[in-house]
């Protein structure tokens, strides 16, 4: 039974979508929408209750989080503990959730045969869920190591810093993760249990009247109905009303403020921010969404193309952040050159003077109607994603917006309406400015602490006088608004695809280049791909080349820059990265105009010329950023260092910053010729593009680059084209690798437990897969929910270059990483009984979900592209994987899975193949100066002297293009 039922008819949907949506309320006003698509092979719910973080009671910081937590714990109905998740992975879905300001929001996908039993699951999180004593100590540490991990993170610390310059006795002045203290510490001293508030607290505020639900599925809307009023009419309704914070969290003496603040990070930025009216209220006419267009437009005469000519500036963006119904902020950020760190005041200047220039020039009808054009071109076009993201997406609109809108939220601004627009223009004024300003040139110069991070600052008042001087004593550029955008598609017609092509085909092949074409067959879209990819053997030489390589792919998007801005604008990306062996252009969007920005990309390369004062700018972004590494997360150092080990002819970060300051622009302007004199192009094409143009565009690239009276590039010679090796590990040897973090403020450990299983082939692939699915709820159940020992624990699999392994990555306070390693292999040990027991029903069910996962289809041109490019940077080419992978899987037996584990992964198997990453936190350096002080053989004591010892895996790559000797 329901209340209230409208069918798709109020909601607006995009032109290309063929799905049906119906809107139902059941009787316990809960608000639901219903989606069918036959289509779909995964389904997926969301559940938004409209209550979050700003509901937690004083001196409980972090408790509707950690509620996020506990839910997925356990239940009446469910008792056994994580069954829920081991239900969802085992039917080849994923399930997660997100606890923000005044929602918190659960979600899942999953194999469509096991939708059913999921969603009756998922729904006794709101019905009677079970938190056990014992349960919700353990998850304390887990919200504490999540907050552990964001310790030392810039993001998460100007945010808080942002939040603790607000009025306290606003919400948004709260602390809103949760930490040991804050739920087990101080709660105990007040005489308070955390699990009887977190039952009252749930209590309290869950209820169905403030929720909302979106279900996905291929089942008709009537089915679906019916199975989503029996599971979900139980959730009790209390008729709460979602709390909604007083106003504005800034009181006068938080405006007008310059905060001085010392980041982790190198490098400096700029953060302008003002209370500004919240563009929910006014969606339909976009305030923040033009203002946002203009100030954080990169054209010519821009304010940031004016911050860039000055070599003050390297990004800039603008627009609404850290909004409610209630409140919002406009903020600028703005990353700062060194340059610019010295120019603050007329970088602020300038900023203001942009906003007098738009106040000047009054609202441009034109602008907000091409703005508005480009949104709905963008809606009606949109790509087709995951169910999983679609219904977060959607569940979390429903709590803000009319039916109607629930599909479009406020991406569609159609109303123009310019007092609106300058009612929040007026609101940027230096009167109620705050300014933060991050730089590691401030240590030992601020005198405040923010109590929950620890970052310092310091803060002092700014008149909006001194700000009127510093516009006047700007300097004196040509700000003006931007032109007419060129690049907006007009012709979004489908070309004729004459067969039904289901893999990409070598359209051509030459010395020069290969080409590989897939026109769309799936997607119907005016959307293309195109991926170049420039192997130059000599760009990847040493780390001065690697280097170089890099400074030369950012500046060639630095000069592209202001023109190719426009083509984002208009839905037309780009991108110039440099890899290992080269570098790699890539454009993607809508096809009409793709080839224009292609071709000037293309001539950017044909006459590339250093300028000498961008050369500097890039130069030390570069630096930066390789200066930034050491402040990565300790599991992303034990991963690169992983790779650094397998994977031969890389270099070390550490030795491309030991050269870059002797790196001067004459270096780059004799490398860029010397890298492009030999090379080789790999294209793929895909989407909306004929066959012949595809042929035509490469033909262009090659007259322009090999076949002009003076070529900047020749073929390569067979004996160059470059292969991708991969260390073989000896079998029955468990190397292992320690290091200690690079930031030592760090106090997290981590570890990579790396198991190599062997080279690319669907049987071998299909067991090792089936093991990563069947063992990955149960080594999180184990390592994380009953042992704790951190936050991120992870099972998955690992491919470099076609050699299949699995990993263990665990980042932990807990313990250090010699002993987490042990934990992995107890963990193992006690796997392997389960593995033993497993019955046939079991396996059958396992392999179903794997063969279901496999026969997915790409949602949209973007994962098709990735998942085929792969194939060919690879070189395995086996664009039809996936087919002889279910093949595979079909014939597999119980006992194959077993022989497998006791080869490849059973601890001590005397074929096995471990190498184990130890990044040793400050918490455990007493442990890493006991392992470093021990003799052992399988210690790597140097990383390039121990792969030089090695034997190499043959690469797959090297095929297309080569002549045979």
């Amino acid at each position: 039974m329901v209340v209230g039922m409208e069918g798709a008819a109020e909601i607006v949907k995009a032109r290309t979508d063929k799905r049906d949506y119906r809107r139902i309320i059941l009787p316990n006003s809960l608000q639901v929408l219903l989606i069918s698509d036959p289509d779909t092979d995964k389904c997926a719910a969301s559940m938004d209750v409209g209550v979050g973080s700003f509901s937690d009671p004083a001196g409980l910081e972090g408790l509707a989080h950690f509620l996020e937590h506990m839910l997925f714990y356990a239940s009446e109905k469910y008792p056994v503990e994580d069954s829920y998740s081991k239900y969802i992975t085992e039917h080849g879905g994923n399930t997660n959730a997100f606890t923000s300001a005044e929602h918190t929001n659960y979600y899942f996908d999953v194999n469509t045969d096991g939708f059913e039993e999921a969603l009756d699951r998922f729904s006794q999180f709101f019905t009677k869920p079970l938190m056990s004593p014992d349960a919700t100590t353990r998850e304390i540490k887990a919200v504490d190591s999540e907050n552990q991990k964001n310790l030392l993170s810039d993001p998460w610390r100007m945010n808080q810093l942002q939040k603790h310059l607000s009025s306290e006795d606003h919400p948004y002045h709260k602390f809103s993760t949760g930490n040991w203290d804050t739920l087990e510490v101080k709660p105990k001293e007040k005489g308070l249990d955390t699990r009887n508030e977190l039952l009252k607290f749930y209590d309290h505020h869950y209820s169905a009247n403030i929720m909302c639900l979106v279900v996905y599925t291929n089942e008709s809307l009537d089915k679906i109905q019916n199975i989503v009023e029996v599971k979900f009419q139980n959730i009790r309704n209390t008729n709460r009303s979602s709390f909604h914070p007083p106003g504005q969290p800034c009181k006068s003496e938080h405006l007008q403020i310059l905060v001085k603040t010392v980041p982790i990070k190198q490098g400096h930025k700029l953060k302008i921010l003002w209370p500004v009216t919240p563009e929910i209220r006014h969606y339909n006419e976009g305030p923040c969404r033009y203002l946002g267009h203009l100030i954080g437009h990169e054209g010519e005469g821009s304010l940031y193309y004016i911050l860039k000519t000055l070599g003050w500036a390297t990004g800039l963006s603008a627009g609404e952040s850290d909004w409610s119904l209630d409140f919002a902020f406009f903020k600028v950020s703005i990353e700062l050159t060194d340059a610019g760190h010295e120019h603050i005041q007329d970088i602020i200047g300038l900023l203001f003077k942009y906003v007098e220039l738009l106040q000047h020039s009054g609202v441009c009808e034109w602008i907000f109607e091409e703005l508005s054009a480009v949104c709905e071109t963008k809606f009606h076009y949109q790509d087709k994603i995951p169910p999983i993201d679609y219904v977060v997406h959607i569940s979390s609109n429903m709590q803000l917006y009319p039916p109607k809108d629930w599909l479009i939220g406020s991406s569609l601004p159609t109303k123009f309406s310019p007092s609106v627009i300058k009612m929040v223009l007026d609101q940027l004024s230096p009167n109620n400015v705050r300014i933060f300003w991050e730089s590691k040139n401030f240590e030992g110069h601020t005198d405040r602490v923010e109590p929950w991070y620890g970052t310092n600052y310091s803060i002092e008042k700014i008149s909006s006088s001194v700000i009127q001087e510093w516009v006047h004593s700007s300097p004196d550029q040509n700000l003006h608004l931007p032109a007419p955008n060129v690049f907006i598609p007009t012709d979004l017609s489908l070309k004729p695809v004459q067969e039904k092509v289901k893999f990409p085909v070598l359209l051509s092949r030459s010395s020069y280049s290969a080409l590989w074409y897939k026109p769309d067959t799936l997607f119907s879209t005016p959307k293309a791909y195109v991926k170049i990819d420039f192997n130059c053997p000599y760009a990847g030489s040493s780390p001065e080349a690697e280097v170089l390589t890099h400074i030369f792919t950012q500046l060639l998007m630095d000069y592209l820059n202001e023109y190719a801005y426009y083509a984002q604008v208009a839905g037309l990306n780009y991108g110039v990265n440099h890899t290992d062996s080269g570098f790699q252009v890539t454009v993607l969007g809508y096809n009409h105009k793709l080839r224009i920005l292609l071709e000037t990309i293309i001539e950017k390369i044909a006459t590339f010329r250093v300028q000498t004062d961008r050369f500097s700018v890039i130069k030390e972004m570069v630096t930066k950023e390789y200066q930034n590494s050491k402040y990565q997360q300790p599991y992303q150092q034990a991963m690169y260092y992983c790779s650094l080990i397998l994977q031969d002819q890389t270099w070390p970060w550490m030795e491309q910053l030991e050269v870059l300051p002797l790196l001067q622009p004459e270096d780059l302007s004799k490398f860029v010729p010397a890298m492009l004199s030999r090379s080789f192009l790999e294209f793929y094409v895909a989407g909306n593009i004929e066959g012949n143009e595809a042929e035509l565009m490469v033909r262009h690239i090659e007259d322009v680059l090999f076949k002009c009276s003076k070529p900047l590039c020749q073929p390569l010679f067979p004996s160059q084209h470059v292969t991708n090796r991969v260390v073989k590990l000896e079998s029955g040897t468990s190397y292992f690798y320690p290091s200690e973090c690079l930031n030592p403020n760090d106090e997290n450990s981590a570890l990579v437990h790396y198991i190599q299983v062997g080279r690319d082939d669907f049987k071998l692939n299909v067991k090792l897969q089936l093991f990563a699915l069947v063992a990955k709820q149960a080594a999180f159940h184990q390592l994380r929910s009953v042992e704790q020992l951190g936050y991120i624990t992870v099972l998955m699999q690992r491919n470099d270059c076609g050699i299949r392994g699995l990993q263990f990555i665990i980042q932990s306070t807990v313990k250090g990483p010699g002993n987490i390693d042990q934990r992995v292999e107890a963990f193992l040990n006690m796997f392997e009984a389960k593995l033993l027991e497993m019955t046939a029903d079991d396996f059958k069910s396992n392999v179903n979900a794997l063969i279901d996962m496999k026969l997915e289809k790409h949602k949209n041109l973007r994962e098709e592209s990735a998942f085929f490019w792969r194939e060919i940077t690879d070189g395995t080419l086996r664009f039809d994987r996936k087919d002889f992978e279910v093949e595979a899987l079909r014939q597999l037996t119980l006992q194959e899975l077993i022989d497998f584990f006791n080869e490849y992964v059973k601890v001590g198997a005397p074929q096995k193949k471990t190498l184990s990453i130890r990044v040793y936190g400050n918490l455990h350096s007493d442990d890493y100066e006991a392992e470093t002080s021990q003799p052992d053989s399988a210690k790597i004591e140097n990383v390039f002297s121990f792969r030089k010892s090695q034997s190499l895996y043959g690469s797959f790559k090297g095929l297309s293009g080569q002549m045979k000797l």
